[in-house]
């Protein structure tokens, strides 16, 4: 019923000895024991300023256990900083893995908390905000991500300046948004901010500065300019492969990106090659069932089937649960290009541009960057750093 494991030093003990062990605490008791198992967990997430791959691997094998402590704490209430900032850490973990609504019911939790004990303008309390914007944002839901961009960026710019690195982190996040909308005149606008304050804030080689970078890239890529969407592409793989490396998630996506213009360009050898190196990496590091891995899957399917090599797009369709040519082609995956609520947009004076909406795995992966960056340098709780 309970073994210790010699690899790792560790106890592997039945669920039900756990039950029959919790059951015989007093409820109090149970709270505190569940207090204590949710600190050691969300401490065993913490990440550094940047999400490197063997955090991802982690976070994968560890899931399991963040699901367990989030039924412990049901009970609990947060107010406490520490419980706070876990809290919050469990959230960008779900986010960063793509599980939206798990991660959202952890940031509700979070902000209820820190409206009640720092305040709503408090800059902790503003971050979580930021948080529910952008998978607001992921989800499709551009209106309400606006309005609560809006609400962290008024705060910001209030209580610490218009330069500073977490207002731009929602500038960048409210970019990307008229990005998605093809309003690319205002997001190139907005971007070239972002970009003007991080190279001077923190160098041109920084990964969130390469980040605002691969959006403006993506930007010229929807408007056909190839060539100079390549040359901004590779500006970003060259500093993602020396500051992250060869196989994180960021680094794959713009090489899926770069995969998408060589198939554009009718270089179907060349975008073969690259898209297979982005989704072995991204099998690798996230998981098949990952948004981003099931777009490049989707996109390895139609260049297949475009180079007539029907019994690779056809094994590749079995391993996404996709129909066969033959029958009508109904996702049966969860979508990364949601549809837009048009009417919600129209309502707050936003008008969609001349373009379909791109999933969002094809841009660059904020949420791995600017999520981990925004904890370390805006989580500033009760108690301490």
């Amino acid at each position: 019923m309970a073994k210790r494991m010699q690899r790792d030093d560790s106890f592997n003990i039945h669920p039900l000895v756990h039950m029959w062990a919790r059951m015989r605490l007093e409820p109090e008791e149970q709270r505190k024991k569940a207090t204590e198992a949710f600190l050691i967990v969300s401490t065993s997430v913490t990440t550094g300023a940047i999400r490197v791959l063997q955090d991802w691997e982690f976070e994968r094998r560890v899931m399991p256990h963040i699901a367990a402590v989030a039924g412990h704490m049901k009970t609990v209430e947060m107010v406490d900083g520490r419980i706070l900032e876990g809290a919050h850490w469990l959230g960008s973990v779900y986010e960063a893995h793509g599980q939206y609504n798990m991660a959202l019911q952890w940031y509700e939790r979070v902000l209820a908390g820190e409206e009640k004990a720092l305040g709503v303008g408090h800059p902790d309390t503003l971050t979580t905000v930021h948080s529910m914007a952008s998978i607001f944002d992921t989800q499709g839901q551009y209106a309400k991500a606006l309005e609560w961009y809006e609400r962290v960026l008024a705060g910001e710019e209030k209580a610490l300046g218009v330069d500073h690195p977490d207002t731009l982190t929602t500038v960048h996040g409210m970019a990307s948004i008229f990005d998605t909308l093809g309003q690319y005149g205002k997001a190139l606008e907005w971007y070239e901010r972002v970009l003007a304050g991080r190279e001077k804030a923190l160098g041109v080689d920084h990964p969130s500065t390469l980040t605002t970078v691969h959006s403006m890239a993506s930007i010229f890529e929807a408007q056909g300019q190839y060539g100079k969407a390549l040359e901004w592409y590779e500006r970003v793989l060259a500093g993602d492969e020396k500051a992250l490396g060869v196989d994180h998630p960021s680094t794959l996506t713009t090489v899926h990106s770069m995969a998408s213009i060589f198939e554009m360009q009718g270089q179907y050898g060349k975008a073969l090659e690259w898209f297979r190196r982005a989704l072995d990496g991204s099998e690798k590091a996230l998981g098949i069932y990952h948004p981003s891995t099931q777009d490049t899957m989707h996109s390895l399917v139609s260049l297949y089937e475009v180079m007539e090599q029907q019994e690779q797009a056809q094994e590749l369709r079995l391993k996404l649960h996709l129909p066969l040519p033959s029958c009508p082609i109904v996702m049966t995956t969860p979508s990364t290009a949601p549809e837009v609520d048009i009417t919600s947009l129209e309502a707050r004076g936003i008008t969609v541009g001349d373009r379909v909406v791109r999933p969002r795995a094809e841009m660059k992966m904020d949420k791995e960057i600017s999520s981990d960056e925004e904890v370390v340098s805006k989580r500033r709780k009760l108690g301490g750093e």
